[in-house]
């Protein structure tokens, strides 16, 4: 069953500001180490695009998360953002593993997969989430 779902889109030449700031703590507090050492790696050497869609995602799996709780009370005042990890299969895969109290907060639910589909476009990177219910 369905829960709720989520979609985010960023702009990658803002996000591309945000991230020349060298006074940001941005990407130390929103990517875990894995996310920022594979944007390092990836072919053409454009972390900023490959960063920008994992936002993007994270900002979905919120976004689907709240909904889940639709006419409820929500569960955490503040999420840390790399509890939230977008990982790949060796096939390029996206997928979302969740951490700490995040992980703890969504297990309340009950059993629940979260579906990832990440996209580029031009100057947009867009992220879309669907949370299952399982049984």
């Amino acid at each position: 069953m369905i829960l709720a779902v989520g979609v985010d889109t960023v702009h990658l030449p803002s996000f591309r500001d945000q991230l020349a700031d060298p006074a940001s703590a941005f990407v130390i507090g929103t990517f875990t180490v894995a996310e920022r050492v594979s944007s390092e790696a990836r072919p053409g050497g454009d972390a900023a695009r490959h960063l920008a869609v994992r936002f993007a995602a994270k900002e979905a799996f919120l976004k689907a998360w709240d909904g889940a709780y639709w006419g409820r009370e929500p569960v955490m005042e503040t999420v840390e953002l790399t509890d939230i990890e977008v990982v790949s299969d060796p096939w390029g895969r996206p997928s979302l593993q969740l951490h700490g109290e995040v992980a703890r907060a969504v297990a309340k639910l009950g059993e629940v997969r979260a579906h990832v589909s990440l996209s580029h476009d031009g100057d947009s990177a867009v992220a879309f989430v669907t949370l299952e219910a399982r049984s």
